[in-house]
């Protein structure tokens, strides 16, 4: 759609604009630090709960637990990053390379060599913004629950070494996953509610590809060479520090994101320049799994901004893209749910206002207001019946022509009921203020493209998609 496509150039020119004015990248600093005291919402979990979230990631490689729980800390990277990598036909190097020039965290850099792990992450936003929560909150907890479920699968006889992974049991409370090959990772893949001999439903967690019996079984191998480690962020870098009970990245601990509190993660950024001010931010809100960012910029031409937010757990999105100049304010928006969609737009000038609506299901409606206080408005529902009002007089057409149905007759041309051109919606012009409710093709609805633009026409009358 048209809206999405504007907002997305703006959303881009304004972070670009960050970027050049900063002269670094903006992105969300990982904490190498433990945090003092619990820093969550609320009470922490219990034992049963943290066991419940790691249960589909448990009995993972060590090194492959160590980014799942850094990652999942940015719940919007791991978004972001997923659908990047499914329009990437390269692998191996020059995949990594082109990972390694993304503003990603490591650890989400890192889950670039393994696509299912990613898209997996990715397709259970609610949990895995749970998982990144508790491990931020309460890691050396998380790290024991894995070890917990480790001994379970492993005293139910479903975790033993083979040829693609090594089971050893380090000390009495440290089982340590490696692969038998360690230049080739396979990624586990088993039922969280059979393999641990007790049932485990993870809330918030669903895969279609989840094996029917207790065995763990495995996918295609994935090679991990010095190639792929040379970018600093690859597989070899993380581990798991299982005594400490934390995540390990460069021989140091990794708490994950700094900025994450409570489970509601956002970030932000302003730079100023020689011409303006620019502005950006994004949050992520995972009691409702909406992820909604933003971006603005003043100069001495006007004001600009945007907004886009997004929640795949219920197919909701909306999209907005507002400015005003000196010669007036005017903007556009776009919702849509359930495969239904409605498009805004206003503008305001010195001619008066005026605003329009229009649905996907053939829905239709605009108004205006001139500069002297006169007012018109016109709208055609669904299924084909036209309304239409002006300066207190009100018509409707169901069918069978217009028909007066509110206020009094006019003697003139240009209220003369059916034959009235503000009765029948389409063009027409209000005579005493030189302003148009329906300007531009004759018709009164533009194209659902132009609409969506929300363009001034600096300052005359009413019309839309003007001046891009």
């Amino acid at each position: 759609m048209m809206i999405r496509a504007i907002t997305k150039q703006f959303l881009t020119v304004a972070l670009s604009s960050l970027l050049v004015l900063q002269g670094a990248p903006v992105e969300a600093a990982a904490q190498e630090v433990a945090p003092a005291a619990y820093p969550g919402q609320g009470a922490p979990l219990s034992a049963a709960d943290l066991q419940q979230l790691v249960a589909p990631i448990a009995l993972y490689p060590d090194a492959l637990v160590a980014q799942i729980l850094g990652a999942a800390t940015f719940p919007d990277q791991i978004v972001a990053a997923a659908g990047w990598l499914k329009n990437q036909y390269l692998t191996g190097a020059p995949l990594a390379n082109l990972v390694n020039a993304q503003q990603w965290d490591p650890s989400v850099k890192a889950l670039t060599q393994f696509p299912s792990v990613l898209n997996n992450l990715a397709s259970n936003l609610s949990w895995t913004s749970a998982l990144g929560e508790a491990y931020h909150n309460q890691p050396s907890d998380i790290m024991s629950a894995v070890q917990f479920l480790r001994a379970k699968a492993q005293a139910a006889g479903n975790l033993k070494s083979g040829s693609q992974i090594t089971v050893v049991q380090q000390a009495p409370q440290v089982i340590v996953i490696q692969p038998t090959n360690p230049q080739v990772v396979y990624v586990p893949a088993y039922n969280p509610t059979v393999v641990y001999g007790t049932p485990y439903v993870t809330p918030g967690y669903s895969t279609a590809a989840v094996v029917t019996t207790a065995v763990v079984a495995f996918g295609v191998g994935i090679a991990i060479g010095a190639a792929m480690s040379n970018n600093g962020w690859g597989y070899s870098y993380w581990n798991c520090n299982w005594h400490g009970g934390t995540v390990v990245y460069h021989s140091s601990g990794y708490y994950g994101n700094s900025a994450w509190h409570g489970g509601y993660y956002g970030s932000s950024a302003t730079a100023y320049g020689p011409n303006g001010v620019a502005k950006a931010g994004n949050a992520y809100n995972p009691s409702t799994g909406t992820y909604a960012r933003g971006a603005s910029t003043t100069t001495a031409y006007g004001t600009q901004k945007v907004g886009q937010a997004y929640n795949p757990n219920t197919g909701a999105y909306a999209a907005t893209h507002q400015a005003s100049n000196a010669y007036g304010s005017y903007g556009s928006s776009v919702v849509s749910k359930n495969g239904n969609t409605a498009y805004t737009q206003h503008q305001t000038t010195s001619a008066g206002s005026v605003g329009s609506v229009q649905t996907s299901a053939g829905g239709k409606g605009v108004a205006a207001s001139g500069a002297y206080g006169n007012n018109a408005a016109a709208g055609q529902t669904a299924n084909g019946n036209k309304y239409a009002a002006a300066n207190g007089n009100v018509y409707k057409n169901t069918g069978s022509g217009w028909n007066q149905t509110q206020g009094t007759s006019h003697n003139t041309s240009s209220y003369s009921g059916a034959n009235s051109a503000a009765a029948r919606g389409y063009g027409g012009q209000e005579k005493s203020s030189g302003s148009s409710a329906f300007s531009g093709s004759g018709s009164g609805w533009q194209s659902r493209q132009e609409s969506a633009r929300g363009s001034a026409s600096r300052g005359g009358g009413g019309g839309w998609g003007g001046r891009r």
